[in-house]
């Protein structure tokens, strides 16, 4: 996964950095085909704002949150990427079908 971290009226530090990419390890651990993520970190006057842009095969997941401070910001919105990634995945795999509702005859 290609992970971008960029800021708005921000440096992102490295401190910063790694505590992004190790949060969105935990996405990935859940769901392994993450093409990349755009992650822009910015400030508006004493709120900070965390958005990413995740793309997978065939979506792009968008996020975004704010908090008064920005590690919580970041908290929370791998919480909320994390949920729509479960979400996607489960979306995409085939679940397997009852096979007797399905055979002529079966009466339930």
């Amino acid at each position: 996964m290609n992970l971008n971290v960029s800021g708005h009226h921000l440096e992102v530090t490295p401190a910063i950095r790694t505590y992004v990419s190790g949060k969105f390890s935990r996405v990935t651990r859940h769901f392994d085909h993450v093409i990349d993520a755009r992650v822009i970190l910015s400030v508006d006057k004493l709120l900070q704002k965390a958005e990413v842009t995740l793309h997978v095969r065939g979506k792009d997941i968008h996020a975004e949150c704010i908090d008064a401070d920005l590690y919580a910001a970041i908290d929370l919105l791998v919480d909320k990427l994390d949920r729509q990634v479960m979400k996607y995945k489960d979306k995409t795999q085939d679940k397997p079908h009852d096979a007797l509702k399905h055979q002529p005859g079966a009466e339930s």
